[in-house]
């Protein structure tokens, strides 16, 4: 599949009293129209940055510095998104990628209604008048799921649950039909139950659609129900990539596996002290992460002779699979 989306040696770098920070560096990745991409790690691993990013909604340089390529196919053709004007990116945001972020009272306006919030969007990005867009907002809460929308249009964010909220904030991210949605963890706060709809609401958005999705969480449940292929990051890099079911059975970068395991199960709760594995250590301070391997001061695997010596490139181990570990190998067998 052509790339909808291709992300290239990515970097983005903070200023602070201290110096320059790197919070990314070197990722590459990329998205198919249609596809559904999961990103998953620990806070402070970049999975954020990377999606604001793509939006350009990070301070703009010289307090943050962006490099790399970041290249998406738009309505009109190829264009390369860390070169637009601003005037051009804000056409392309929120019209060509819609974001969807994990709390939506922070992105909500308390003081107006929710049919006016989402009709604001579909004002700037489609035009027409204020009756017209306003009409479009309530096809758009009916399409997400919202019962009586014309009457929940009148609502204001405090008046509906979590739930609806999050349901309300697709609808204003699919007011110009984007091609790629980016949901920043949209079902953390969520219960079960609402999760699994809002799961649902996508795919079938997506079925209908066409809509690319890269999904950022750290629900290793929810990536194996709603993704394709699935990217690992750790420490501002990516440690592995791999479509999911792949990744899922067979994973070579011990800080995957150590995710992995990191999930309760039933049948280990249901035995009497049981513990629940966990990665030793926390992920490194950005401003001084280890010159070699990022991984290797928590990782069971490490060898300070192989490990502690240089920082691993990303390999690829199949076809569609890669990996950042020097002993790959060895975990395979």
């Amino acid at each position: 599949m052509s790339a909808l989306l291709d992300v290239e040696d990515l970097a983005v770098r903070f200023r602070s009293d201290s110096g320059e920070v790197t919070a990314l560096e070197g990722v590459s990745f990329s998205v198919a129209a249609g596809e559904t991409l999961a990103i998953v790690g620990e806070s402070s691993s970049g999975k954020s940055v990377s999606a604001l990013a793509i939006m350009r909604l990070l301070p703009p340089a010289p307090a943050c510095r962006v490099t790399g390529r970041i290249r998406f196919q738009g309505r009109d053709g190829p264009i390369s998104l860390l070169d637009l004007p601003e005037r051009a990116m804000v056409a392309v945001r929120g019209g060509e990628i819609a974001m969807i972020f994990q709390e939506p009272m922070t992105s909500l306006n308390p003081v107006h209604m929710i049919g006016r919030q989402i009709a604001e969007a579909v004002l700037a990005h489609e035009g027409g008048g204020k009756t017209a867009a306003l009409r479009r907002a309530i096809e758009l809460l009916d399409l997400v799921g919202i019962p009586d929308a014309a009457r929940r249009a009148e609502s204001y964010p405090h008046q509906l649950s979590g739930g609806m909220r999050q349901r309300a904030m697709i609808a204003m991210a699919l007011a110009s039909r984007p091609k790629l949605l980016i949901a920043d963890e949209p079902t953390t706060a969520l219960d079960v139950t609402v999760q699994a709809q809002i799961l649902d609401l996508l795919r079938r958005l997506q079925a209908e659609t066409g809509l690319a999705i890269i999904f950022i969480t750290h629900n290793l449940g929810v990536v194996a129900e709603i993704a394709d292929r699935t990217l690992v990051m750790y420490s501002g890099q990516v440690v592995e990539e791999a479509p999911t079911a792949s990744l899922l059975a067979a994973p070579l970068m011990p800080y995957t596996r150590g995710l992995l395991n990191s999930v309760p199960r039933l049948e280990a709760a249901l035995r009497p002290g049981q513990r629940l594995p966990a990665i030793a250590g926390n992920v490194p301070d950005p401003r001084h992460r280890p010159a070699a391997c990022t991984f290797q001061p928590r990782c069971d695997w490490a060898q300070p002779d192989i490990c502690g010596v240089t920082r691993p490139g990303m390999e690829r181990v199949a076809e569609a699979h890669l990996v950042r570990c020097a002993r790959w190998r060895e975990i395979a067998v």
